[in-house]
């Protein structure tokens, strides 16, 4: 909203500068973006009269003219623009005046003829766009009067931000009772009384889009003079808003929209066929616009129409075809209410955002219409003159906003604001807001919301109300106290903090990302799941609830590569929902952590080699984050294992699903090839994601003596089927071995020359020891035979 200071001051007043207004405003929720000067900087220009104005001799693009307006008498300028003429007002610099610019007017002679000053069009003094020629004052323009005087120049125009919710302030009204509040200052506008008919015309209104136009009035007037030119108060009044004047009907009623906030619209009446209809867009209707702009009508779209065609786009443009032109003579002035939901959107589908569309979606007075047709009328009359016809309202009042009525308890002021205010201060603050005090009791009151206040709603707002007003700056700044407890955490429970520690030491980056995807990645990461979709999604990328956390990073990843990183380590905690059953109360919500690598092992440096990152890199991670657990060990219950599974989403021979006991809590791994080429991943990718809660816990460490007595190590090769898991072999090695096996470790895996293709050997190294003695070569040997022994037995084993 950009409006004139000067415009303000004739409803409001306060003994302020612009800018202080302005930090005032600001500081009550009204934010302004700028204060500036209406025009440039300019003096020694006066309101000038040519009184005759001749051929120059020796150019032909130029005229010499006499002006009058100079204290001495007149003067004579050469001028070269082509609406020099004799008997106009114009801008006069005189001889010493000073133009934007820093450009001084001098004594010159053109083509031989002596010039006493300049002819100024609006460009050149910064106070238009018209640079076509001189700039024509009104003829009432007293000559000889300093210019800045005459227009009123030293003004400022005031921008303000405003947020979606203060759409009363779309006006010089609304602004001016928010003034008039926060300065305890009479607002006083312009007194806007009905004007009488003189005519009985009228046009016939059908509300057929009743939810999204309840509320409908229009006046018929005649015989208007359509060449009458804008008075120049109010074009200045609407060049200092950001609009130029047109004619002087549009003018009226941009003049109203600022004004009041009522956005209005004028037909030509002899363009219209039958009554007016407003109605939802049909499919295949076309309409061209104000601008030239020939749109096809989405279905469901707003319409003023009449009897035959579409007349306007309701509540954001009119159309070209019934617009109001040179040869118009009688019109009809529309000033409807609609739906904010109506409009909501309708502007930008278009590619269109306009004044009134601002105002609708937000918000308009819906008891206004009148008030702003009758306005209209007042300046209309005065300015192109007519025969208005009555005010025609067609209303549906069932489906008009109700009245809304909220209680503020007078204890929960000082609960909510921090300070106590007087019951006096309270209600004269809230009735100068707008609001109506209709109850009064020993717990507080009850106030009816103004039909301009679409944003009070509920008690809360009525105590924001108070804070604006009273000022944010003059409430104290207290520190909150309050007894807290101190919640004892569990020595066995792990931080997710912990784990997310470790990733990073390990070189990993945090991502965070949507918990929605697209249905396609969804498909691709879990064939098999039907994820929930979302009713309103934001876009198709992101329509339905991720099952996994890895399409998320596999994305991340992409958006990487494509910006030459290609070396990546990423992770993300968050949830997955899981469809559990057919409603949503079902859903499993499941928190998760999950982690990709990609690229090289090792950061580029000069010692460093190129190898790439493989399976038992990523599975290493998982180790370091399992190892929080405290369950590594022989013989560890509840320990975590690692076992050759199947995925949609990982290559069949690199991936392991993860367990606890019996329990699967995640899953690490190659991405499947096929994923790796759609996703045009170059390279290999590894991920993993495991289950936060299996990680939640840990084993608390425990005091285990240290044996005083020697250790004895024995080395085992043995030949194997190739498709033996090491892990079985392990877990049926210390099964065998007896308690006094302490360690155990693979310490070689070969397959090659030198032994059957389908076989392979494994090295394991086994110690023994006891705590309270040493053990002697037979123990140590018959525990050695048992574990070959029930490896033969199991795994058709032999010793190489």
């Amino acid at each position: 909203m950009k409006f004139s200071n000067s415009w303000l001051r004739d409803w409001v007043n306060p003994q302020l500068t612009a800018q202080e207004l302005a930090d005032q405003i600001t500081m009550a929720g009204l934010e302004v973006d700028g204060v500036e000067k209406v025009a440039g900087e300019f003096s020694g220009v006066v309101v000038g009269e040519i009184l005759a104005c001749e051929q120059h001799p020796d150019a032909d693009k130029l005229r010499v003219c006499t002006v009058a307006g100079h204290p001495d008498g007149e003067m004579q300028v050469v001028c070269g623009a082509p609406n020099a003429r004799a008997g106009i007002k114009i801008p006069f610099a005189l001889v010493g005046a000073k133009l934007p610019g820093d450009f001084k007017i001098k004594k010159a002679k053109l083509r031989g003829v002596e010039s006493f000053g300049m002819l100024c069009a609006q460009t050149e003094l910064e106070l238009g766009e018209d640079s076509d020629g001189i700039w024509e004052l009104p003829e009432a323009a007293p000559t000889g009067q300093d210019l800045r005087e005459y227009l009123q120049l030293d003004d400022e125009t005031i921008e303000v931000d405003l947020t979606p919710n203060r759409s009363d302030c779309l006006g010089i009204a609304g602004i001016a009772r928010d003034v008039g509040v926060l300065n305890r200052c009479a607002v006083c506008g312009p007194e806007i009384t009905p004007v009488a008919q003189q005519i009985d015309d009228s046009l016939p209104v059908s509300l057929m889009a009743e939810e999204a136009c309840p509320r409908y009035v229009g006046r018929v007037i005649r015989n208007i003079d359509i060449k009458a030119t804008t008075p120049l108060w109010m074009q200045e009044r609407l060049r200092r808003s950001g609009l130029r004047s047109i004619d002087p009907v549009v003018d009226v009623t941009n003049y109203v929209l600022l004004e009041l906030g009522q956005p209005m619209h004028a037909f030509d009446l002899n363009k219209l066929s039958g009554g007016i209809k407003v109605r939802l867009a049909e499919k295949g209707e076309e309409l061209t616009l104000l601008d030239g702009q020939e749109v096809k009508l989405q279905e469901g779209t707003l319409l003023i129409t009449d009897d035959e065609k579409p007349l306007a786009m309701a509540g954001i443009m009119g159309g070209l075809d019934s617009s109001v032109t040179d040869s118009t003579r009688d019109i009809f002035l529309e000033s409807a209410f609609f739906s904010p939901l109506a409009i909501a959107g309708k502007a930008r589908s278009y590619g269109l955002h306009t004044d009134s569309s601002h105002r609708f979606e937000r918000g308009v007075d819906y008891r206004l219409q009148e008030k702003a047709v009758e306005r209209a009328t007042q300046l209309l009359l005065d300015i192109v003159g007519g025969e208005p016809g009555p005010v025609h309202l067609r209303e549906l009042s069932e489906l008009m906003p109700a009245e809304r009525h909220i209680s503020l308890r007078r204890a929960r002021v000082e609960q909510g604001l921090g300070v106590a205010l007087g019951d006096d201060e309270i209600v004269d603050i809230l009735t100068r807001l707008g609001l109506e005090k209709i109850e009064q009791n020993a717990d507080g009151w009850t106030f009816l919301v103004p039909s301009f206040r679409f944003d009070i709603a509920i008690e809360a707002d009525l105590l924001e109300e108070l804070a604006r007003v009273y000022g944010y700056n003059r409430i104290p700044s207290e520190s909150f106290t309050a007894a807290l407890d101190i919640v004892p955490q569990e020595e066995s429970e792990i931080a997710q903090s912990a784990l997310e520690q470790t990733l990073l030491a390990r070189g990993y980056n945090e991502a965070i990302t949507f918990s929605f995807i697209d249905s396609d990645s969804a498909a691709l990461f879990d064939p098999k799941a039907e994820p929930v979709a979302l009713q309103n999604p934001i876009s198709a990328e992101l329509a339905v609830m991720r099952t996994s956390l890895i399409p998320g990073l596999c994305k991340s990843l992409q958006y990487n590569l494509n910006r030459q990183q290609n070396r990546v380590r990423l992770f993300e905690t968050g949830l997955r929902f899981v469809p559990n059953g057919n409603s949503v109360a079902d859903l499993k919500q499941e928190p998760m952590v999950a982690g990709l690598v990609y690229g090289s092992r090792f950061a580029e440096n000069w010692t460093g080699g190129k190898d790439l990152v493989d399976f038992y890199d990523i599975k290493a991670d998982v180790e370091a984050l399992l190892a929080h657990c405290g369950l590594e060990g022989l013989g560890a219950e509840e320990g975590f294992r690692f076992e050759a599974g199947e995925h949609p989403a990982l290559h069949p021979g690199q991936c392991a699903r993860i367990y606890r006991g019996e329990r699967e809590v995640g899953v690490v791994g190659a991405l499947h090839p096929q994923l790796q080429k759609k996703l045009d991943l170059p390279k290999a990718a590894f991920v993993f994601e495991l289950s936060l809660e299996a990680l939640g816990q840990a084993r608390l460490p425990a005091f285990r003596p240290l044996s005083r007595f020697p250790e004895v190590r024995r080395d085992l090769a043995l030949l194997i089927d190739a498709d033996v898991p090491a892990a079985s072999m392990v877990e049926t090695a210390i099964e065998a071995a007896g308690e006094t096996l302490t360690d155990l470790k693979i310490f070689d895996v070969y397959q090659g020359k030198g032994i059957d293709f389908n076989r392979k050997s494994v090295a394991m190294g086994l110690t023994f020891q006891h705590p309270s003695r040493t053990l002697n070569d037979d123990e140590i040997n018959a525990a050695v035979d048992s574990v070959v022994g029930k490896l033969e037995q199991k795994y058709n084993a032999s010793l190489r």
